[in-house]
């Protein structure tokens, strides 16, 4: 393919993909293009430049980076499909790939069905054009073989899996929705340090592009880091939905801003939402972590009480935690299991209620989930179920201030710290605040904790006569 074309002229080309960004509705979009690839602007261009970038100096080089905070409806998914199809298909790559190496153009979000949004457009590009459909050599549903030695693929966010390529570009798209906490699992800090070695023998571009969400995370620091300064190879732009796409109904921005102001100066106006905080700081939870403990076995003498976190088996994790009061009233949790879907439910109730009665627990807490079912088949293990008076939000403001002030033993466990530091508190219009875990995240297993913490901080154990609260460890 020849490599002297830009990527302003793939957009006019009616043979190539005119057809799909006509009219002045991508003019920004365009500029946007300019900057990125350090192609030349007009005057009018120059001030969308300077008024979604904050710098004074149109670039005269190409970024090396390219972050995109953006309102919805935009138009992101359709740009980010542009730029995948002209980095794989209209750069030459045979000069810095060695014999048999092939170049990986990897377009990633916070889980594959979000990816394949992306994919679906970079796949219409190519079918669409006949010139660019004869380089396709293999197509699944996550992977495009090129005839050039460029695969496309669709790429799990994980700090592991995206080792080892060699890389011409990636797409990292709703880069705000991934996960920010340095304890989780694929923390996007250490997605993105495995990223870029792999563009650095090729001249690969990073582009992340995202609505905005929570001051936090790579989206956030990268915004406080570059926008606005000339000259930098990391460009940051910033724009509302309207100005990257005036096509989209002022009035449904209108009636969103009505209804939610918050949710959507950041959902439509791409401004970072100020009214989403961390519910507790890193440090307060390492300080009440205790180094090596992964589980403490059933004591003579001990009252426990537990929690139990039901799930159906097919999406979810069933999740149960035990717990019981210490020495000058700390609370200690002392077992948390997690069982990963896909499990046959019965199976785990039968597994859930051994342990119960190990701990010398025959009754367990628990949420409203499924009606009688979780009730039931506990009751046919001997086990009383009872519903919790307090729903999940209520049961995580009450944990707070134990955390932080160390009244607390928690268990050494990886998938507990990373659901704990996730949890995010939100301010609703009427000034009552919510905590729930962010979009796409994940809190089966601190629920079941800090159910089971409620639990021995309310004496639960005494109400129901099981016998006294929890003595000395």
């Amino acid at each position: 393919m020849t490599t002297g074309i830009t990527i302003l002229d793939t957009m006019r080309d009616p043979a190539l993909f005119g057809r799909w960004f006509e009219g002045e509705s991508w003019r920004a979009w365009r500029v946007f293009l300019a900057a990125l690839f350090g192609l030349p602007m007009d005057a009018d261009a120059e001030a969308i430049y300077r008024r979604h970038t904050g710098r004074a100096t149109a670039p005269a080089t190409p970024a090396r980076e390219g972050w995109v905070i953006a309102g919805r409806r935009g138009g992101k998914s359709r740009i980010a499909a542009l730029v995948a199809v002209y980095l794989a298909a209209f750069r030459d790559y045979g000069h810095v790939l060695a014999p048999g190496e092939v170049g990986t153009l990897a377009v990633i979000a916070a889980d594959r069905r979000q990816a394949r949004v992306v994919m679906r457009y970079i796949v219409g590009f190519l079918e669409g054009v006949p010139m660019l459909k004869q380089m396709v050599v293999n197509r699944t549903k996550e992977t495009i073989e090129l005839s050039n030695r460029v695969m496309i693929e669709v790429h799990t966010a994980s700090f592991r899996a995206v080792r080892g390529y060699t890389l011409i570009g990636v797409i990292a798209d709703e880069i705000a929705f991934w996960s920010t906490d340095e304890a989780a699992a694929d923390p996007d800090r250490e997605i993105l340090n495995g990223l870029r070695p792999g563009m650095a023998t090729t001249g690969g571009l990073l582009l992340a592009i995202s609505s905005p969400y929570a001051r936090r995370g790579e989206l956030w620091r990268n915004y406080r880091e570059h926008f606005g300064k000339d000259g930098d190879p990391v460009l940051v732009w910033q724009a509302p939905t309207q100005a990257m796409n005036p096509n989209v109904d002022p009035q449904v921005i209108a009636d969103a801003y009505a209804a939610d102001e918050s949710a959507a100066s950041a959902e439509y106006g791409a401004e970072f939402r100020r009214d989403i905080e961390s519910f507790v700081s890193r440090e307060a939870v390492d300080a009440c972590v205790i180094p090596g403990r992964r589980e403490l076995p059933p004591c003579e003498g001990i009252s426990y009480v537990a929690f139990v976190d039901p799930s159906g088996g097919s999406v979810d994790s069933m999740t149960m935690a035990v717990a019981h009061r210490g020495r000058q009233n700390t609370i200690v949790l002392d077992l948390i299991r997690e069982r990963r879907a896909p499990f046959n439910p019965s199976d785990v109730v039968t597994e859930f209620a051994e342990t119960l009665k190990a701990y010398g627990c025959h009754m367990v807490v628990g949420d409203r989930y499924a009606a009688e079912w979780p009730r039931e088949r506990f009751r046919a293990h001997g086990i009383d179920y009872r519903v919790a008076d307090k729903v999940r939000s209520d049961i995580y403001r009450d944990l707070l201030p134990v955390l932080n002030s160390g009244s607390i033993e928690l268990l050494d466990h990886p998938r507990l710290i990373a659901q704990l530091c996730s949890l995010e508190r939100r301010t609703a219009r009427s000034g009552k605040d919510s905590i729930d875990h962010p979009p796409a995240g994940q809190d089966d297993v601190i629920n079941a904790a800090a159910g089971a913490v409620d639990a021995a901080l309310t004496g639960i154990t005494r109400s129901i006569g099981i016998g006294r609260l929890c003595g000395p460890i």
